[in-house]
C-alpha cells in the first residue's frame, strides 16, 4: 500500500509550520527574558553609578578644603614674610663674590628683600607640592573607591 503524496506533503508541512510556529515563539519569549535582565543589569549600574558619582563628589569637596587650607596657609606664610617674622638664617647665606660689592649704601634692605623672594618662592613651592599631594591622595582615594565598587568589595 502505497501512501498517498498528498498526505505526506500535508503531514510535512504541518511538522514545518509547528517547528517554525515553535521556534518563532522560542525567540521571542528569549528576547523578553533578556530585555528584563538587561533592565535588572542597568538599574544596578544607575545605582552603582549614583553611589560612585556621590564619592567622587565628597573626594572633589575634600580636595577643594584642602586647597583651600594651603591656600589659608601660604597666604599667612606670604604675611608673615612681609612682615619680618619669617627669615633666613644669616650664616646660611654667607656668599663671597669675585666682583666687587655694590656701592649702594643700603645693602642690608638689599639682602632683606632677596631673602623676602627667597622665602616667598619657597613657600609657593612648599604650597604647590602640598597641593599636588592632595590632589594625589584625592586621586587614590577616588580609584579605590571605584575599584572597590566595581569589584563588589
Amino acid at each position: 500500500m502505497i501512501p498517498n503524496p498528498w498526505v505526506i506533503l500535508g503531514v510535512l508541512l504541518a511538522l514545518a509550520g509547528f517547528y517554525g510556529y515553535g521556534h518563532h515563539k522560542g525567540w521571542a519569549d528569549r528576547d523578553i527574558e533578556m530585555q528584563s535582565e538587561i533592565a535588572v543589569k542597568n538599574e544596578e549600574a544607575r545605582v552603582k553609578e549614583q553611589e560612585l558619582t556621590k564619592q567622587l563628589t565628597e573626594n572633589s569637596t575634600k580636595l577643594m578644603e584642602a586647597n583651600n587650607a594651603i591656600t589659608e596657609k601660604q597666604s599667612s606664610l606670604d604675611r608673615a614674610i612681609r612682615a619680618g617674622r619669617v627669615r633666613l638664617p644669616s650664616t646660611s647665606c654667607v656668599q663671597t663674590s669675585s666682583s666687587p660689592t655694590p656701592s649702594s649704601g643700603n645693602s642690608n634692605a638689599q639682602t632683606s628683600e632677596s631673602d623676602g623672594e627667597v622665602l616667598r618662592l619657597i613657600g609657593e613651592i612648599i604650597s604647590q607640592g602640598d597641593r599636588n599631594t592632595a590632589q594625589l591622595n584625592a586621586c587614590i582615594s577616588a580609584y579605590e573607591a571605584v575599584r572597590s565598587q566595581v569589584n563588589g568589595k
